[in-house]
Formats: C-alpha cells, structure tokens, sequence
C-alpha cells in the first residue's frame, strides 16, 4: 500500500487519445489527474468513452497519443455480473490475488487466511462457502470490493458500480466506496450516471463533454447546474434541503412533458 503521508497524483493523464479503429477518437486530448486517497466521478452520456477511458486506465488498452503514469497497485471492479462457473464468494474474492501468484500456481493457505479475513471486514465471512451467483444484491458488491481489497492495491476503479442495484443498496455500495478510501486510504474512481452519487461521495469530478472537451475539477464547484444541463441536454438542478437537521444537497434531472 501507498504510505498514508504520501501526497500528489495516483494516476496522471496527459493529452490522451484512443479510437477501436482508424477513424475518429473516442477519446481525444484528454488531460487529467486523480489524486491519491480521494474519489473521483467520471460523468457523461452514452458513448462518450467513460468506459473506454477506464479501460485506459487500467492498461487493457493503449492509448494512440499521449501518456498515462500511474503511482500503485490497480484493481478494477466491473459491473456487477453473473459467473459462467458456479465460484463460491471465497473463491471469488482469492481471484484478487492472481496478480501476487505465480504462473501455473495455486492460492496457498495464506491467500485462502487474507481472504477469508478480508470477508469477515466486510461482514460476509459466513458466505464464504455459498455460491456467488446466489448471492443477494447487497452481498456481492462487498464481496467484490474484498477481492479488491485482497489485491493490496493502491487504486480501485469502478465501472458504474450501482447500476445493478435497488436504492437501498446504492447506499449500501457508496459507503464503503467511502471507507475505501477514508478508511483504507485508497484511490477511488468510477463512472456514473447518477450526478447526485457524485455530489454524494466524490471529491473530484470528470465531465466528458464531448470526445475532445473535458472539463475536470472540484465536484462541489464542478457539479454546477449549467456544466451538468450541457452535459446531459437536458435541464438539472441542484436542490439543498434538510434532512434530521442537517443540510443535504443532491442534483436532479427536470422532467418537462411535451406540450
């Protein structure tokens, strides 16, 4: 893990293109840098290349122009999924650690002890044996992020982590991408299409405003009505209210049927 003290940038980007094909960029002049022990949003519609860009990222694609330096450990968090094996949670979680096994190797009793202690600090130890796939909706993120934790990485990128989720465990994901970094002293960065998750939990925030214009910065001072209806096409508003005497602050689309 990365030394607690440490400041600055885990992951730089600096004028950044990539296309699938010879053509026109999906991704094109990006610059931006994501700093250590914070959580940052990446927002933007459809085929703007969020995913593309995690995909840079995480070094499964290369980028055409331009350089991208990371500072630690990387482990990546799909969205959620079914297995096309019947993986138990255990098993699911000592997956994080094929990157410290050899070739050919089998996870020792020491991978099965780190995972099996991870689960129990995210409170599943008990489905450890149970099938992955049978897993509820609010169990299989944390099982996720404990095969990342078990990783011992430094950053954790997530790809619209509370797309698969009913309210209640949208909540339930946010938090301990809270804890990942407040707690554990990680990296955060994931995609949304949620902007109020954003306002929610990030520090910083990544506006794909087109595949050329990016607009990177602060969340709070970022997430601005005028950035988020340019963004989207279509009108947001930022609304502030209270909740148990606390002031909360969340963003939503305006619905304006047609006349």
């Amino acid at each position: 893990m990365l030394d607690a003290s440490t400041t600055g940038n885990a992951i730089s980007i600096n004028n950044v293109g990539c296309a699938y094909q010879l053509g026109e960029r999906i991704v094109r002049g990006c610059t931006a840098s994501f700093a250590r022990r914070r959580i940052a949003a990446v927002l933007g519609p459809n085929g703007r290349g969020k995913t593309t860009l995690l995909k840079l990222l995480i070094g499964v694609m290369k980028p055409l122009e331009g350089d991208i330096t990371s500072q630690g450990e990387i482990a990546f968090v799909p969205q959620m999924f079914d297995t096309a094996f019947n993986y138990t949670a255990v098993e699911m979680v000592m997956m994080g650690r094929a990157k410290r096994l050899g070739l050919f190797s089998q996870p020792s009793r020491n991978d099965l002890d780190l995972a099996l202690a991870m689960m129990d600090r995210f409170g599943i130890a008990s489905l450890a044996n149970h099938p992955f796939d049978s897993l509820s909706g609010g169990q299989r993120p944390l099982v996720i992020f404990a095969r990342a934790l078990v990783a011992e990485a430094d950053i954790v990128i997530l790809d619209e982590p509370t797309s698969a989720f009913d309210l209640q465990n949208q909540t339930v994901v946010l938090r301990w991408m809270c804890r990942l970094a407040e707690t554990e002293g990680l990296t955060v960065i994931f995609t949304t299409h949620h902007p109020h998750h954003a306002l929610w939990v990030a520090d910083d925030a990544l506006l794909m405003m087109s595949h050329s214009e990016h607009e990177m910065g602060a969340a709070e001072t970022t997430l601005t009505e005028p950035n988020l209806t340019r963004l989207y096409g279509t009108a947001m508003k930022r609304i502030v209210f209270e909740h148990d005497g606390r002031k909360i602050e969340t963003l939503t689309s305006v619905f304006e049927p047609a006349s």
